[in-house]
């Protein structure tokens, strides 16, 4: 298989995971070494780390039906590593019925080729998303000089 579409159906499979709150599913295209910097959580590595983010998204499921739905702007490949990055938009639907929960985070996952050639998350990073701070009308033109620091 191209590592090109290789790439786009683990990240599929990640959504599809989500989606269908398919923990053992998720794991498994982890790395065994997997690095976890999940935005407001402590850091996570290696085995220690899948046992929490394990728990974490059983907890996680338990008590919501979520939808990922995954933009990923661009996938670079590197020989037997390669990383992408993008937006997770997702929506947890609390199961008590109460208000959904929208977030949207930006990401960078960073895969390697296993010992038998399969596409594994090594290493993923995300945070929240945040609107830029500048209307166009703030920006100065060119050529204008500003006082103060931004």
């Amino acid at each position: 298989m191209d590592d090109l579409y290789a790439i786009n159906v683990a990240k599929s499979e990640f959504r599809d995971c989500f989606n269908l709150s398919d923990v053992s599913r998720l794991l498994e295209i982890a790395d065994p070494e997997l690095v976890n910097f999940s935005d407001g959580q402590p850091c996570e590595f290696g085995a220690s780390g899948l046992d929490a983010l394990k728990t974490r998204l059983a907890n996680l499921f338990e008590r919501f039906t979520a939808e990922l739905a995954v933009i990923v702007i661009e996938i670079r490949l590197q020989g037997n590593v390669a990383y992408d990055y993008g937006w997770h938009d997702l929506t947890l639907r609390p199961k008590d019925g109460s208000q959904p929960i929208r977030r949207r985070d930006r990401y960078v996952d960073i895969w390697r080729k296993d010992k038998v050639g399969k596409w594994k998350l090594w290493m993923y990073m995300d945070n929240q998303d945040v609107a830029d701070p500048f209307r166009p009308e703030q920006i100065p033109a060119i050529g204008v000089r500003v006082h103060g620091s931004f």
